[in-house]
């Protein structure tokens, strides 16, 4: 086994996805601060929309980032086994998109 670490499809993404995380997180954070001061629920229901609609964006990128990184590499290597993994992961990643 070697000691570097897998790249992964998002690897050189990273920072880009560290930061919208985290404005994601400021998201919550102020959600739970309406919360917390009685906010009207239908402008507590607007801002949980919009960080539902934003992690479900960091996931449809990250979901592009396996088929065009994982599922590429595995047909570029020719790794018939892997493939299939690759492309069964990647179909329970949008049936779990789907349903939430």
């Amino acid at each position: 086994m070697t000691d570097t670490p897998t790249e992964r499809g998002y690897t050189e993404g990273k920072a880009d996805y560290a930061k919208r995380l985290s404005r994601i997180e400021g998201q919550v954070r102020g959600i739970a601060r309406m919360i917390d001061e009685d906010t009207y629920c239908i402008d507590v229901l607007t801002q949980v929309s919009a960080a539902t609609k934003a992690l479900q964006a960091v996931a449809v990128n990250l979901l592009d980032e396996h088929v065009r990184h994982c599922v590429r590499n595995a047909v570029a290597v020719g790794d018939e086994a892997n493939l299939e993994k690759m492309i069964a992961e990647a179909t329970k990643a949008i049936e779990r998109l789907v349903k939430a």
